[in-house]
């Protein structure tokens, strides 16, 4: 079940997030089913399974998957707002989570004739650098979306998408901490990060950057530990 597991999480995660552009997002939401990108969308993840698995003996099971997951889609932009963008993206994550696993847990026992190509060990490990990466970046940046707008924002200006390099680059290090039994690493990237942060958050005064910045650290902290101890357990 792990290796079918495994290989359904990589599909979603580099279908919804790494094939996914922004204007697609968009043009799903104005046009909902009219949006030939939908149907697109739900075909990429189609052929994501079949590339993964390539076995068609699992074909209903793979349609299973496309069908649901242009389902969960229709049902996201039908009943999402505004002022509630962040709870359908929650819910939709969690719906394909809880299809994905079902899934799973149904073909558990089936042989797989592609797992001789990829061992298990590093599609595991794959599936959980790239989702300690853009996907939780993004998962992050829609959590935080409530903030971000009541943020004050006379500070000097950033370079141009560095928060989301820094997030990346310092998951990799915990995770990579934690895969390898080392916490008090984590601490001491933890106490950095706060001493180079202080000037900034000392200097802005404001209690409502020093919040929306911790939430946001334990957040991406948070998300590379449970990804690094998922994949010491199963590993």
């Amino acid at each position: 079940m792990t290796i079918i597991l495994a290989k359904f999480l990589l599909a979603h995660l580099i279908g919804d997030f790494l094939l996914q552009p922004k204007r697609w997002v968009a043009h799903k939401e104005e046009k909902k089913a009219a949006s030939w990108v939908m149907y697109a969308h739900a075909l990429i993840h189609g052929l994501l399974v079949v590339l993964l698995f390539h076995d068609a003996s699992l074909w209903s099971f793979m349609l299973i998957y496309t069908l649901s997951h242009l389902a969960i889609d229709l049902m996201r932009v039908y009943g999402q707002r505004e002022n509630n963008s962040t709870k359908w993206f929650i819910v939709d994550q969690v719906i394909h989570l809880i299809l994905i696993i079902g899934l799973a847990w149904f073909m558990a026992g089936r042989p797989d004739l592609s797992s001789w190509i990829v061992p298990l060990n590093l599609l595991i490990y794959t599936t959980a650098v790239y989702f300690i990466t853009q996907p939780t970046s993004i998962a992050i940046a829609q959590l935080m979306r409530p903030w971000a707008s009541i943020i004050p924002q006379n500070h000097a200006p950033s370079l141009e998408k560095a928060g989301r390099y820094i997030g990346m680059l310092e998951r990799l290090f915990v995770f990579g901490f934690v895969v390898a039994g080392h916490w008090q690493g984590v601490g001491f990237l933890l106490a950095a990060k706060s001493i180079f942060r202080f000037g900034d958050l000392r200097q802005a005064g404001d209690r409502q950057l020093t919040e929306y910045v911790l939430i946001g650290t334990l957040l991406s902290f948070g998300a590379a530990s449970l990804a690094a101890i998922l994949v010491r357990y199963v590993v």
